[in-house]
């Protein structure tokens, strides 16, 4: 290549670079600095000490916090997993004209017209100890009294989880499943195979790196919040992302610098993981 054409992709490159580096980089460089800082009850102190993280990895009840971090997230997944896969599925081979595919895709970003604190603050009065779906229930006689665990418990949290991150399940699934070639399916149908069968062997493999993509976005998305579950719990759980947040509104900066260190390394290891699995560049 002319050095000519080399100089000039540096240059067309320079300001993303710069942007990147400005945004994403230097800010996780410092938190990564602020990690190893000290604090006291009044203050901060630069340092280079190991304090805050023996602490977190010492604590019983950051290990619990973790673990209802893992678990919100695996559950979630397996959810929308098994949703958006039978959707996008439904969509692309059942749905025959391109422009129902169309409009019944758009239907499925409705939800996202409003913000998620809107569509998360929106399961409160339906779940409710008064809420509709309460008193459906005592209406129709299928319970004696209301149920309390439908809100502010873990299954309120799973399910605004679920409903607020299905979508980024369900399209890159959809795009996936449209490049196969129906051909392949006609012809593992006229070797004899079943409806199971096709499924499993010619298009559970090639839809792989749009189940991956969207894993991704999921487990992403679901470990690093903290609003959620701080509204749908009632402040009686917490994640990873919720240990943060209190460390920060305590002015606990280097605490809460070495938690999101912890959690980003989890991530990127999660992340790492997966893309080990199946080449996804092929759908980038």
């Amino acid at each position: 290549m002319p050095r000519s054409n080399t100089a000039t992709g540096w240059l067309l490159a320079a300001p993303l670079t710069l942007v990147l580096a400005a945004f994403l980089v230097l800010p996780i460089v410092m938190i990564v600095i602020v990690s190893f800082w000290g604090a006291t009850e009044f203050s901060i102190y630069p340092a280079f000490e190991f304090d805050n993280y023996k602490y977190l990895f010492g604590s019983s009840v950051a290990w619990q916090v973790f673990g209802t971090t893992f678990r919100y997230a695996f559950v979630t997944w397996a959810l929308t997993l098994s949703i958006g896969f039978t959707v996008a599925y439904f969509l692309a081979f059942h749905v025959r004209t391109l422009t129902w595919q169309i409009t019944l895709a758009l239907i499925c970003t409705v939800p996202f017209w409003t913000s998620n604190i809107i569509r998360m603050i929106s399961w409160i009065p339906f779940l409710g100890r008064n809420g509709i779906a309460n008193s459906t229930l005592l209406s129709m006689g299928v319970i004696d009294q209301p149920l309390e665990w439908l809100l502010f418990s873990d299954f309120s949290v799973l399910l605004t989880f679920v409903h607020i991150n299905t979508f980024f399940m369900i399209v890159p699934i959809l795009n996936t499943l449209l490049r196969i070639d129906k051909s392949l399916i006609e012809a593992a149908r006229d070797a004899g195979a079943t409806g199971p069968q096709i499924l499993w062997n010619v298009i559970l493999p090639l839809a792989k790196p749009g189940i991956m993509i969207g894993t991704i976005f999921v487990l992403t998305l679901v470990m690093g919040d903290f609003i959620t579950v701080r509204f749908m719990s009632g402040s009686q759980s917490a994640n990873v992302g919720r240990l943060i947040s209190n460390d920060v509104g305590l002015l606990q900066y280097p605490s809460a610098a070495a938690t999101s260190v912890v959690l980003l390394c989890t991530v990127l290891i999660v992340v790492a993981g997966l893309l080990r699995l199946v080449d996804i560049r092929k759908e980038l």
